[in-house]
């Protein structure tokens, strides 16, 4: 058996980006520099949880482009196992741009990803072995909207996974211009969080996908449709959590200069499943959430705020 298959603690999946982020203040179109990175929730995920010292693996298509080679090089660095990104030589890698902002809001995105190699993922791309074989499977509410064939992918991986012992985490990571419809991604993204055991939806998210108000009714919703702990991402105000025995509100961690919000909500992913998959409690796992996801704010880059173990131990300290 391949040692991989031993080791592995998390598999995600999805579609790695890459990521062109102005360098000047202003719109796009008026932009002359970018700084390149990687991007992708998912990659993300990935890249916070193997910089904490997780044995984590990510399953992709990338095109068989510079970009698909530099991504590669990338999740290398950062010791996240591409074995299952495999490069495509038919179609390209995605790619996206991002402007900049001083003043705290979210910025201009623009995807540059239909038809890309990662919409192209099928069933035919799922290693069943190694995936069975993790501890932990963690997906999104984007990969499911590129494509049926990806779709189909991940509702297959949740429910194998599940059966086969694993944890499962959901962040619906909402993108309506994806879907079809408002009704299909609704209903789309509620079948698949009650495939999950840990689901993480944002407070807007929550209502839109629930219909309901408060942040207790919302994890009662999905808490009544099986997952074991519901946490709903309150912004600047931290978090509220709810499973079958203990709720609470975790507060947030205060930010003075916020470089840029693309990423925070996969910081906190980080934050609580890699403290759940220590053995931390929820209370505990909620709070290294908001404080990963208030690193990240003070970064540039979709990635740059995770932190290793140290950093992370080092930014707790001066919190």
């Amino acid at each position: 058996m391949d040692s991989r298959i031993e080791t592995i603690d998390v598999v995600t999946c999805g579609e790695a980006m890459g990521l062109f982020s102005a360098l000047t203040e202003g719109s796009l179109r008026d932009a002359g520099q970018y700084a390149r990175a990687a991007a992708g929730a998912e990659l993300n995920v990935a890249t916070g949880l193997a910089r904490l010292g997780f044995a984590v693996g990510y399953i992709s298509r990338l095109g068989d482009d510079t970009l698909g080679h530099w991504l590669r090089d990338v999740m290398a660095r950062d010791g996240i196992d591409h074995s299952y990104a495999v490069q495509d030589p038919e179609h390209s890698t995605g790619l996206m741009f991002k402007s900049r902002r001083s003043d705290g809001g979210d910025p201009d995105i623009e995807y540059h990803r239909k038809g890309s190699a990662a919409s192209h993922l099928s069933l035919a791309d799922y290693p069943g072995e190694y995936c069975r074989a993790a501890r932990h499977l963690h997906i999104t509410g984007i990969s499911p909207a590129l494509s049926d064939s990806v779709h189909e992918l991940i509702v297959h991986m949740a429910r194998d996974m599940r059966a086969a012992g694993c944890s499962v985490s959901f962040d619906p990571n909402l993108r309506p211009r994806l879907w079809s419809s408002q009704a299909s991604m609704v209903a789309s993204l509620n079948d698949l969080a009650a495939l999950a055991d840990w689901v993480f939806p944002g407070l807007a998210e929550g209502r839109l996908l629930s219909g309901l108000q408060t942040p207790e009714q919302i994890a009662r919703f999905y808490l009544d449709r099986g997952c074991s702990l519901v946490v709903i991402k309150l912004g600047a105000e931290g978090a509220y959590y709810a499973s079958a025995s203990e709720s609470g509100y975790s507060a947030g961690h205060p930010v003075t200069d916020i470089v840029d919000t693309v990423g925070a909500g996969d910081g906190f992913a980080v934050g609580v499943i890699s403290a759940l998959l220590e053995g931390l409690s929820v209370p505990q796992a909620v709070a290294r959430g908001n404080l990963i996801g208030a690193r990240v704010l003070g970064f540039p880059g979709d990635s740059d705020g995770l932190p290793t173990r140290a950093e992370l131990l080092r930014f707790a300290r001066h919190d």
